[in-house]
């Protein structure tokens, strides 16, 4: 059975950090590249991080460049959203998902991903 959980979410202050984990189990990880989403109440699910399967190419939306870093560890089968300095407009359920289109060319769509985590709130306070 396909498994992907999300964690690390929780409440931080503005300009505050932290780390998101992926664990991902029941497919061949290594094939798959793997994706961060977000959803914010009322919002749409947005993009925001993409890693392909082998590490060689990797993807941020606009908005989280040179703040988010996104992270492979395929012995372990894990992916890590690192978020620094962050903004209250970064609040959203943080979703970790899989696609078997195994490299990252562009910011990751919802539609090309196959397997996906519960998902994991992140809350910044003002």
């Amino acid at each position: 059975q396909v498994q992907i959980v999300e964690s690390g979410g929780g409440l931080v202050q503005p300009g505050g950090s932290l780390r998101l984990t992926c664990a991902a189990s029941g497919f061949h990880f290594r094939h798959y590249a793997m994706g961060w989403f977000r959803q914010a109440p009322g919002k749409e699910r947005e993009g925001v991080a993409c890693v392909s399967s082998s590490d060689g190419s990797i993807t941020y939306t606009d908005s989280v460049k040179g703040r988010f870093t996104i992270s492979r560890d395929n012995a372990r089968n894990t992916v890590a959203l690192q978020m620094n300095s962050l903004k209250p407009e970064d609040a959203a359920v943080y979703y970790c998902a899989a696609t078997s289109f195994n490299k990252c060319d562009d910011v990751p769509y919802a539609v090309e991903y196959e397997y996906w985590g519960q998902g994991t709130q992140v809350t910044v306070s003002s």
